[in-house]
């Protein structure tokens, strides 16, 4: 199942940036925008900002430039906020961002600045959470938080409506997983209501939330909440732990999909962070591998990983090439070892060589609205395309826009999201 590659171009303007995938100028096709972050900050404990938004459409033409270069560039040791969303309904994505201490919207076709808002405090820059608090048709509502502890959520006009103290982890999800109009918010281990009030708590549960994802893991017909932390759980929308995984030593990355074809409800997958590194102090030694569990939680599989590497980002990546399988996207891998696809015996069935675009982080989405999944992988001078169909990235765009999914409006170096 050959990877094809469809372009390769220069993204040394971006200024080594992470990125975002959106049509931001409605053509029909994705851009990609790249957020330049602070740095100089030991990013373990101190929020981002970004300093810097560039955009590029993929044939590789930059489109635009907002902000400032000059600095040193943040490393990816925690999320930079910074999302690709409709934040004013006027049917055209903005790019949401933090920048110089202020709520930024940018907009997507030109890069301008629409409007800015003061954050509800200092360190209120984490990471940005869009999502529907008050039972609208659309959400709009924004949930900045710090590092670890507290959450601000904001109305459509940036006054603060409720705040939240708590051991809040990552990235906290919101779904509305109880049918009544409103989003809940899994803040860590709590999952709250619209207006802020915990309605139920994990229990027995170590260190933080790294990942949450929302599914009908065991085929009830309900959604199930599936968290990654010192242990991997799944939680009914009432609240009741289901099953426990115990069987790595840090879940740091889960992912929901139907990897195993013909099993009943959905199969976890898993990155468990064997042996921890610590760049911080040069010890590059680490190890991590993948492991799989059924929808009951047992497991079926774990990776007997031979090359070290303890940075792997797991995620769940739908319809390749038009067969419409789930596979495990790994990437950050280290050990000489490619992004790539994985299969549910862990065979690399796509591999995108790093070699294509200097670097080793990864963009997955419909870029092309065929209703397939394509990959980007980057680094802070070339960015590669892959497609599992080839498709000419030189032809006119459709002219269609493509509606910004959740998932994209919900980037996170800890992804987490929701699957059917």
């Amino acid at each position: 199942m050959e990877a094809k590659l469809i372009n390769r171009f220069s993204i040394e303007a971006a200024g080594n940036g992470k990125g975002l995938l959106g049509d931001i100028n409605g053509d029909g096709r994705m851009e990609v925008v790249f957020v330049r972050a602070d740095g100089d900050i030991d990013d373990r404990y101190v929020p981002h900002q970004v300093t810097c938004v560039t955009a590029f459409d993929l044939e590789g033409n930059m489109l635009w430039q907002t902000g400032d270069l000059s600095g040193k560039p943040g490393n990816f040791g925690s999320d930079f906020p910074a999302q690709i969303f409709d934040y004013d309904g006027d049917g055209e994505p903005e790019v949401l961002c933090v920048m110089n201490k202020r709520f930024t919207v940018l907009e997507g076709r030109t890069g301008r600045i629409k409007k800015d808002y003061p954050l509800p405090a200092d360190e209120a820059h984490d990471c940005i959470i869009i999502a529907n608090l008050t039972g609208a048709d659309r959400p709009g509502e924004i949930i900045l938080k710090d590092r670890y502890f507290n959450m601000w959520a904001m109305d459509r006009d940036f006054n603060v409506m409720w705040t939240h103290h708590g051991n809040i982890g990552h990235f906290p999800y919101a779904y509305d997983i109880n049918g009544d109009g409103y989003d809940e918010i899994m803040a860590g281990y709590d999952c709250l209501d619209h207006n802020g009030n915990i309605m139920w708590s994990c229990h027995d549960l170590e260190d933080h939330a790294d990942c949450i994802w929302v599914g009908d893991v065991n085929g009830d017909g309900k959604p199930e909440l599936a968290i990654g932390g010192s242990v991997t759980c799944l939680y009914s929308a009432e609240g009741e732990e289901l099953w426990r995984y115990d069987g790595s030593i840090e879940s740091q990355h889960i992912a929901l999909g139907k990897f195993i074809p013909g099993a009943p409800g959905l199969q976890l997958a898993g990155l468990d962070r064997i042996r921890r590194g610590d760049g911080y102090k040069g010890q590059w030694d680490g190890l991590d591998g993948l492991f799989l569990v059924d929808c009951n939680g047992h497991e079926v599989r774990k990776e007997n990983r031979q090359t070290k590497g303890w940075l792997t980002i797991a995620e769940t990546l739908r319809n390749w090439n038009g067969e419409g399988r789930d596979y495990i996207l790994a990437y950050r891998r280290g050990g000489g070892v490619n992004p790539g696809l994985y299969d549910h015996e862990f065979n690399m069935v796509a591999e995108f060589p790093i070699e294509s675009a200097k670097g080793d982080y990864v963009l997955h989405g419909d870029l092309f609205g065929r209703g397939m999944e394509d990959v980007i992988v980057y680094g802070d001078k070339e960015a590669a395309v892959y497609s599992g169909t080839f498709i000419d990235v030189h032809e006119k765009p459709s002219g269609k826009p493509i509606p910004q999914p959740k998932r994209l409006y919900s980037s996170t170096l800890y992804p987490g999201g929701y699957i059917e």
